[in-house]
């Protein structure tokens, strides 16, 4: 079969240095596994983090690809729930453990240090796969995954969001952001958002957003103060920074901070006071468990939703999926596409 290998880590301005396409050996399946043919496959910016080394324990040379949709085309003697064509798409965790709070020390995701969905065969055992709404194309499975997950997870079980709910998304336009602004809309919220590209909110008010702001501009809390009429329930972020320290500025009384991320590195200096005067609730995410992803699954399902598609690559062109992700020039899922 054909993957998508990373042989070494490092230079984020020439990715050709660092992946090549390969042909290796499909993989074998135990008695409970399942051999999945890839159709589609989505990129998340934790496949950039892997490539230019800033992750732990990386394993080269390896397969990344955390998300994936395809068909069975493999099964183990013990796999009874599945037939041989059917269509699914992959629980990208393992190992979360017997918390349902917070995943154990063994926990992994899928795509590094095991092989992801990068390659036109992915094997992985048969409880992380599922069959996916019948309204969704293998396109749009595939973007689910990861940021679906992640998204759900922040929204529905860390900030418990409600209708009558103000929600600020940060770094709208990112996978994750792309879903819970989808996911906050259908739950009936107000959603606000942020961004450093007038045209990202732009494109975030024309799918439903009341409002936004450019986090560039020096006096952005005060604007989305003014625009949210001073009213902030939750606030959904992955990028930290000196920025958060504004989101407790921004906050009601009991409002929720959900923070998955921390791509812009430490938050800024926070003030403890407003924290507890306030009685907010700062809370981290990271993932979901398998059952966050089937009622994730069966929240898309009820509601026909349809994930925010940016751009598809033939995977042969992965390269220039990964460039478009570096420059953060993406609105929603940049998607990979294998032959059928």
């Amino acid at each position: 079969m054909q993957a998508i290998v990373l042989h070494q880590t490092g230079n984020k301005n020439n990715y050709a240095d660092l992946f090549s396409i390969k042909e290796v050996p499909a993989p074998g399946i135990s008695d409970d596994e399942v051999l999945i043919k890839i159709f589609n496959a989505s990129l998340n910016h934790r496949d950039l983090w892997i490539a230019e080394g800033a992750y732990s324990k990386i394993k080269l040379p390896v397969i990344l690809g955390s998300d994936g949709a395809g068909i069975i085309y493999e099964k183990g003697k013990n796999v009874n729930n599945f037939s041989t064509g059917d269509k699914v798409i992959i629980y990208p965790c393992s190992n979360w453990g017997s918390n349902e709070n917070f995943q154990n020390r063994n926990f992994e995701i899928l795509g590094m240090p095991a092989d992801g969905a990068f390659a036109e065969y992915l094997k992985v055992h048969s409880s992380a796969v599922f069959k996916f709404p019948e309204h969704l194309d293998f396109i749009q499975a595939s973007a689910f995954p990861l940021a679906g997950l992640t998204a759900y997870r922040s929204l529905f079980v860390k900030a418990e969001i409600k209708n009558t709910d103000n929600v600020l998304i940060t770094g709208t336009g990112g996978g994750v952001a792309s879903f819970a602004l989808m996911f906050a809309l259908i739950a009936g919220a107000k959603v606000f958002v942020t961004s450093g590209s007038d045209d990202k909110i732009k494109k975030a008010v024309s799918l439903g957003a009341e409002g936004g702001v450019n986090y560039k501009s020096a006096d952005w809390i005060n604007e989305l103060k003014d625009i949210t009429e001073n009213k902030i329930d939750i606030v959904i972020d992955g990028s930290g920074g000196k920025y958060f320290s504004g989101y407790v500025d921004l906050c009601s009384y009991g409002a929720r901070i959900v923070s998955y991320g921390a791509t812009l590195g430490a938050a800024g200096k926070l003030d403890l006071h407003k924290v507890y005067w306030k009685q907010l609730k700062i809370l981290g995410s990271t993932m979901g468990t398998v059952s966050d992803f089937i009622n994730m699954l069966e929240f898309a399902d009820t509601n026909k939703s349809i994930p925010i598609i940016d751009k598809v690559f033939p995977f042969k062109e992965y390269l220039k999926a990964f460039d478009r992700m570096k420059d953060s020039e993406q609105f929603g899922k940049i998607v990979l596409e294998f032959a059928k």
